[in-house]
């Protein structure tokens, strides 16, 4: 990947965490005002949480987008409580999935029926992302994932994709929706400079009954940051140049998954952009 597209890459992130309790000290210390940062939802905490970090944020001047999980909102009307929240608090960019709940927590079973709501409220906000799934998803097939976001295209802007630690199976995913006439942009899912120690210590703190199906959802993930030289970010984005730099591709930029590890994620982008010139 040449320098300039890698440096416009990383001038173009999003940093995702989670919304604990030191959370906005670290953004506050770590994070320029033009990254944008979005906020997790916890489907043992509620979106609480979520909506009082995004409130923060927004008012220390962040672009913030806040994660609304469909299997999180309890009917219409808290719906459009949340809506009318966000709204106040400046916030035009909203990200939608079905989330990990294990039973909804009202009607919305899935991301589409909140999204088709959204539409008849008028499209509140003026970006609306969705979730894609370059990997597997553990319990969905990838014929009917994509075929969601087919689904989604009408009420959405951008897709999100999430973590993906092999550039040729992202490169085929990219290319497997376009031809699918999926044109929305594409957010890269791509974990920031992550140390296995403290991904263990976060996931623990993030609630016992929810630390132990993120462990074991993701295992994977654990090898991957543990095994020396397993996963280097830089590396993969070399490796997948093709994949994110072809016009067909539709790229947006790279969605970084921080785990809380702000600090670190923040001094690993700005190493490599120095070391880009």
């Amino acid at each position: 990947m040449g320098a300039e597209a890698l440096r416009t890459l990383l001038g173009r992130v999003r940093y995702e965490v989670l919304p604990a309790r030191a959370t906005e000290e670290k953004v506050l210390a770590h994070v320029p005002r033009d990254v944008v940062v979005t906020v997790t939802a916890s489907p043992v905490k509620g979106l609480e949480p979520t909506l009082g970090l995004t409130e923060r944020l927004t008012a220390h001047g962040y672009r913030v987008v806040p994660h609304v999980p469909a299997r999180l909102l309890r009917d219409d009307t808290h719906l459009k409580d949340v809506v009318e929240r966000l709204l106040a608090a400046g916030v035009d960019d909203v990200f939608v999935p079905a989330g990990d709940a294990e039973r909804p927590a009202g009607v919305y079973d899935g991301a589409l029926p909140v999204l088709r709501r959204l539409s008849e409220l008028g499209s509140p906000f003026g970006r609306l992302g969705i979730t894609g799934y370059p990997q597997s998803h553990p319990l969905i097939h990838d014929d009917i994932t994509i075929q969601a976001m087919w689904d989604k295209r009408a009420h959405a802007t951008y897709i999100v994709s999430n973590l993906c630690f092999d550039p040729r199976v992202l490169g085929d995913w990219i290319a497997r929706i376009r031809r699918r006439d999926v044109t929305l942009p594409v957010h890269v899912g791509v974990a920031g400079p992550v140390q296995r120690a403290k991904l263990l210590s976060m996931a623990t703190k993030i609630g016992v009954g929810e630390s132990t199906r993120f462990l074991t959802r993701h295992a994977s993930w654990f090898l991957r940051f543990a095994t020396p030289g397993g996963y280097v970010p830089e590396r993969f984005l070399e490796r997948g140049a093709d994949a994110l730099t072809a016009p067909s591709a539709g790229v947006a930029g790279l969605h970084v998954f921080t785990f809380n590890q702000v600090a670190e994620t923040e001094r690993w982008r700005r190493a490599l952009l120095d070391r880009l010139g």
